[in-house]
């Protein structure tokens, strides 16, 4: 069963006020779901809120978010939409896992609902194409190339991935197979349902990996492969990498300390944030009583975006789902705009700016940029993910 929350930070501000228009929000806000993430992206949410209604709200109406609570299952997120439907929210929102969205988008276009997609990157949100769902954050394919490139540049071609079971974690081994590939490179994928830490150690120094990609959830197993690999002296070279994220939430640095710096992943900042970015960054920072992470402005950058199409469509779903591609608003991170993109059946903003990054070894707490989005390297299509099924989460709760 979702949790309900009802977004009332404003005094007489209520979902059952007659005049408010409701947005439904869905966040991991309990295990196995990643909580740090959903606690970040509702963060942005709600700041974006009462952004809104400070300023007067829509049209003069309060800006209400009605806050359910998916815990990282499909089912319990289908269901959330379903709920919403009935509640008359004018559009739905949120989510940080992929499965879980693919599963509220599906939801959300056959009851005729707009979904806007804060941070899950699956490359098909969807089984077809629609018009009714758009994506904030980058498709898989566009940013695990970029770190694909990135690894190349740093020379390494023997690639190894300590996988767990999921759509997701074989989405991100074939992008990454596949970009390799024609560069010399190649990808091995140690399954982490049967290795221990110890084996998968062996494996990495009998395969001659000079890099390791941790694909699977946080805090474990991956902070025990990190930690297996910092203590082998026969893999002192070996880059540790976790492209989809885990580094960026302060429980990594918590769990890891030294071990858990000088670990690439993927984050989705600017070089430099604007006047908007940094007044909202430092605002997320006082209410999370810590670094916002680059989830919060995704979240904070969803309700901006529906703030604005809200205020020139108005709340029928119908007329909603038709603007995406009229979309111009200046988000935390840049100008958002939404466009079709080959291999994805949704609007998508196209790009959002992509940064590899990883925690400074000189100071853990402080992040290093080691390099900034472009267009990757020639590469084959992005894989297209069907078929997905109800809970195949199966504990990777760093699965985005």
């Amino acid at each position: 069963m979702c949790v309900v929350i009802t977004h009332m930070r404003s005094p007489g501000r209520s979902e059952k006020d007659p005049s408010a228009v409701r947005i439904g929000v869905l966040v991991p806000l309990s295990p196995p779901g990643w909580v740090e993430a959903g606690r970040h992206l509702l963060a942005g949410l709600e700041l974006a809120a009462d952004d809104v209604n400070d300023g007067g709200g829509i049209a003069g109406r309060p800006l209400v978010l009605l806050v359910r609570d998916t815990a990282a299952d499909p089912r319990s997120a289908a269901a959330a939409v379903d709920e919403l439907a009935r509640l008359g929210v004018a559009a739905v929102a949120g989510e940080y896992h992929s499965v879980v969205a693919r599963s509220a988008a599906a939801r959300a276009d056959a009851l005729g609902l707009p979904f806007l997609c804060s941070s899950a990157v699956l490359d098909d949100l969807t089984d077809r194409p629609t018009d009714r769902v758009a994506r904030l954050c980058p498709a898989q394919s566009h940013g695990w190339r970029i770190y694909a490139d990135f690894l190349l540049d740093a020379g390494h071609r023997r690639v190894a991935v300590a996988a767990q079971s999921s759509v997701y974690w074989a989405a991100g081994t074939r992008i990454l197979r596949d970009h390799l590939a024609p560069h010399g490179g190649s990808v091995a994928e140690l399954d982490m349902n049967v290795l221990d830490p110890t084996a998968m150690c062996d494996e990495l120094v009998r395969r001659r990996a000079t890099a390791l990609l941790l694909l699977t959830g946080h805090p474990e197993p991956a902070v025990s492969l990190v930690r297996a690999v910092r203590r082998d002296r026969r893999l002192t070279d070996v880059l540790v990498g976790a492209p989809a994220g885990q580094p960026e939430f302060p429980s990594w640095a918590a769990l890891l300390g030294g071990d858990g710096s000088g670990v690439p992943f993927l984050r989705y900042l600017p070089k430099r944030l604007g006047a908007l970015g940094t007044r909202v960054e430092a605002t997320l920072r006082e209410r999370l009583g810590e670094a916002p992470s680059f989830v919060a402005f995704e979240g904070y950058d969803t309700i901006a975006v529906l703030a604005e199409v809200l205020r020139s469509q108005g709340t029928d779903p119908a007329r909603i789902a038709t603007s995406w591609p009229r979309v111009a608003v200046e988000g935390t991170r840049g100008e958002i705009r939404f466009s079709r993109t080959p291999g994805v059946g949704v609007w998508q903003w196209a790009w959002p700016p992509v940064q590899v990054v990883d925690r400074d070894p000189a100071e853990p707490e402080s992040f290093r940029v080691l390099r900034s989005g472009a267009v990757p390297r020639a590469a084959g299509p992005s894989w297209p993910v069907t078929g997905l099924l109800p809970g195949m989460i199966d504990g990777s709760s760093a699965e985005r």
